[in-house]
């Protein structure tokens, strides 16, 4: 029977009688081959293996079953396809329940909800701030008013609605559980997914409101209430996809992640929650990027870290609890305003590389998303690439079919060393909230950001159409632009909403949410009741911003 030490040798002796000539004659293409986290070596075998500490038991084992390598189900999608979403959103909430229902009669499964950034940054629409912005990177949603409109004729109890909303998390969630109360539904049934994940926000994106410390307490306020409330809710999506967006490498984008969950669950434990109620609920959103095998093997490694973080670090006794469940967006910054077609393909390979890797919800950046908001046309090829996946490849006939290659299971465990020694030194600097607060995270993205921008520059790293087969002669994709009355319609609707709710109520709610934040109580109950006053998101965020004031990044020289 062969060694590893056989296969090394062997491998030794090619290398000097066969490769060697061949080098002589026709050298590689560059001297190193890189994926985003490690140089990639010539050929793998059974010796590398050997060389990570290969067990199969322990580190691969089967799906359903710790550590979850192979996947968080024993059938995955042999028995349920993944959730096929589209990130959508526009103008108004009229607006955006049109485009909602197109997509869920075109066979989509869940939804996935885009906020403008007035929303995001918690300003109301008629907010000086907010001038130039209402209603056009997303949906406009002021009060429980907008929500209300924005899922008429949407059942909640049956549709999963993912939120990309971070810094005012709290109170989109409970406008969300108001208008399913309206519905005739009670908070238990209702289904989906909040991201709620602000320390991301600024190192990543910038959509933040307060200082660190406060926002993650109203974000362990929100996990914590929707344990006991909506249980069927997910309450958290913690983001490594912004943060490798923002140009980290994949074992940056778990690190960082995984430390920021840390930073919440221990928020949670430390304000009164069990580890097993609030664990189960933890879902994720990861960034799929080019790099086909990088990817697959991430996902993998995603799983198998949680797994072990949490029964070493927590004492989780729960299996859910140790479950990495996560929704994948295919990368939108490798998209390019150039030929713009080919973001067809490389969304394609990125979904499949997600699909092979054990996802439990995609959705697609649209082909055109490089040069507006998607069309309905290049939201229906997304959604279709998806179906093509799922019911043409063969991709969701086998559970974790890359297993057992010697490639990627050697990217498995040298992405899980890579991540973990990030998280090492986020734990010696104090944890994520310090990390951010004295720029380390920052700084560390950023550095490797410009790292893949000289490869780009340099020609190095092609990109197609980019920097090599280049067409001077493309014509411009159709672009989706939104109705710039719908600004007009927006005031006029919240200027009708002020002048017809009870005013007396409104304050009366917004003087126990400032008494709540001086406090230390769970915040939501008096959000979901100002909430339900219909005071504004603006009210609220204003209220909340003058007890806790507004973060400022740090200067680094």
């Amino acid at each position: 029977m062969t060694s590893p030490a056989d296969v090394r040798t062997a491998q030794d002796q090619w290398e000097s009688d066969v490769l060697a000539k061949v080098l002589q004659r026709f050298p590689e293409r560059r001297p190193e081959f890189r994926s985003s986290s490690a140089e990639e070596q010539r050929i793998y075998t059974p010796a590398d293996l050997q060389g990570v500490k290969f067990d199969y038991l322990n580190d691969v084992g089967f799906p359903g079953q710790y550590p979850f390598t192979r996947g968080v189900q024993p059938t995955m999608y042999r028995g349920r396809l993944w959730t096929m979403r589209q990130y959508a959103g526009f103008g108004t909430a009229d607006e955006t329940n049109e485009r909602f229902r197109l997509l869920l009669e075109s066979g989509q499964t869940g939804l996935s909800a885009a906020f403008d950034l007035p929303t995001q940054t918690g300003y109301d629409s008629d907010d000086p701030m907010s001038l130039g912005e209402v209603g056009q990177v997303g949906v406009a949603i002021d009060s429980l008013d907008d929500m209300e409109r924005l899922f008429r004729n949407i059942p909640l109890d049956k549709i999963s609605t993912s939120m990309t909303i971070n810094a005012p998390a709290a109170i989109l969630v409970a406008m969300y559980a108001a208008a399913a109360e309206k519905q005739g539904h009670a908070p238990s049934v209702i289904m989906g997914t909040a991201q709620n994940d602000v320390l991301k926000e600024y190192v990543a994106r910038g959509t933040y409101i307060f200082p660190p410390a406060p926002s993650v307490r109203l974000a362990a306020d929100l996990i914590n209430y929707c344990a006991k409330e909506t249980p069927k809710f997910n309450s958290i999506s913690v983001s490594g996809y912004h943060i490798r967006e923002a140009g980290s490498t994949a074992a940056q984008e778990i690190a960082f992640a995984f430390s920021n969950a840390i930073a919440y669950l221990d928020e949670c434990i430390k304000r009164g929650a069990d580890i097993d109620d609030v664990a189960p609920r933890v879902s994720w959103i990861f960034n799929t990027h080019n790099h086909f095998f990088e990817e697959i093997a991430k996902y993998r490694t995603l799983r198998r870290m949680w797994a072990r973080l949490l029964q070493e670090r927590y004492g989780a006794k729960n299996p859910n609890s140790m479950m990495l469940r996560t929704h994948t967006q295919t990368g939108g910054s490798t998209l390019t305003a150039q030929q713009p077609l080919n973001n067809i393909a490389r969304a394609a390979l990125q979904a499949l590389a997600a699909v092979v890797g054990g996802v439990q919800s995609l959705a697609l950046s649209c082909y055109d998303e490089a040069l507006a908001l998607p069309t309905e046309q290049a939201q229906e090829i997304a959604l279709r690439t998806q179906q093509i996946i799922a019911h043409e490849s063969g991709a969701a006939d086998t559970i974790d079919p890359m297993a057992g290659s010697y490639y990627i299971e050697t990217l498995t465990t040298q992405l899980e060393e890579a991540a973990n020694a990030i998280m090492a030194r986020v734990e010696d600097i104090g944890g994520a909230v310090a990390a951010v607060e004295t720029g380390y995270v920052q700084a560390e993205i950023q550095e490797a950001s410009v790292a893949w921008q000289r490869e780009v520059e340099s020609g190095e790293r092609i990109i197609v159409g980019v920097n090599d087969y280049i067409d001077d002669d493309e014509d411009a994709t159709p672009l989706f632009r939104p109705n710039l009355e719908v600004v007009q319609s927006q005031l006029e609707s919240l200027k009708k909403l002020r002048a017809e709710r009870d005013s007396a109520a409104v304050e009366a709610s917004l003087a126990r949410l400032r008494d709540a934040a001086r406090g230390q109580d769970n915040l939501m109950p008096v959000i979901l009741e100002a909430v339900k006053t219909y005071a504004t998101l603006g009210e609220m965020c204003g209220v909340l911003r003058e007890e806790w004031g507004e973060y400022t990044p740090p200067t680094r020289v």
